[in-house]
């Protein structure tokens, strides 16, 4: 069993994930070794050394961990601890150097490979100056300059293209916002349109509910005169229905036979 989980499980932890980055470096370093390809050392080191910054980091915290602990722990506790990280810190310290090295011999490289063709093209056109004529200068530094100037027309042309562009497309911004704030009032102009007319079908429902009460009223009406004047012709003599005003009783027709 591990003595630092005995101890404390967050110190266990990270001395775990320390151990794995050591064992990451170590595979790293041997792997780097066998490159020969300049770039592919430069990403393998960029790597490496992500993972010296992270075992850096885990180092601090298991150094915070040990100091937070160090009141609550006896003294052969204490001494252990720090010899830990005494250890994890040269072993860091050894992989540092390492990586030091490697991005010494990496950059040195670098500078004899750009020396050498500097040297190389500043010889070469030693060589064609040396080979050349008086006149062959003067019409290859006329070229030159004719070269010079096309690019310069090119590039005033590529400047004026780039201008009438953005010209252009101020002028299409505007465009679009004008359009966009006639679109805007033509909305609200819609939505004031609505509303009148969402109003004016309220007061519409309104008047048809209205005219549909009178008329339901009228019918009732209507319809209880009617009744009232079937009721008194097939019940004439009845004193509980009054008479409508307007309308005269029936008429009571007597035989000629009867009066004589």
């Amino acid at each position: 069993m591990d003595p630092l989980s005995v101890i404390s499980e967050e110190l266990a932890e990270i001395d775990g994930q320390i151990t794995d980055i050591f064992r990451a470096l170590s595979n790293g370093f041997q792997k780097l070794e066998k490159i020969k390809d300049s770039n592919r050392q430069s990403r393998q080191l960029e790597e490496l050394t992500g993972k010296l910054r992270e075992c850096k980091r885990l180092i601090k915290e298991f150094d915070r961990e040990v100091k937070d602990m160090e009141s609550r722990n006896d003294p052969s506790t204490n001494k252990m601890l720090n010899e830990k990280k005494q250890s994890m810190i040269k072993e860091l310290n050894s992989y540092v150097a390492l990586k030091k090295q490697y991005a010494t011999n990496l950059e040195n490289k670098r500078i004899d490979l750009f020396d050498g063709t500097a040297e190389e093209h500043g010889e070469e056109n030693v060589l064609l100056a040396s080979n050349m004529t008086n006149q062959q200068l003067i019409d290859n530094g006329n070229r030159m300059m004719d070269e010079t100037d096309q690019a310069i027309e090119r590039s005033k042309k590529v400047v004026q293209d780039t201008v009438n562009v953005g010209t252009e497309t101020a002028a299409a911004l505007k465009a679009q916002t004008e359009q966009m704030s006639r679109i805007v009032n033509e909305l609200d102009s819609i939505h004031f349109s609505i509303k009148k007319a969402s109003q004016l079908v309220k007061e519409i429902g309104r008047q048809v509910a209205t005219d549909k009460c009178i008329m339901v009223f009228l019918f009732l009406i209507v319809v209880g005169v009617i009744a009232i004047i079937i009721v008194k012709i097939v019940h004439p003599n009845n004193k509980d229905i009054r008479d409508i005003p307007g309308l005269a009783p029936p008429a009571t027709r007597k035989l000629l036979w009867s009066q004589r």
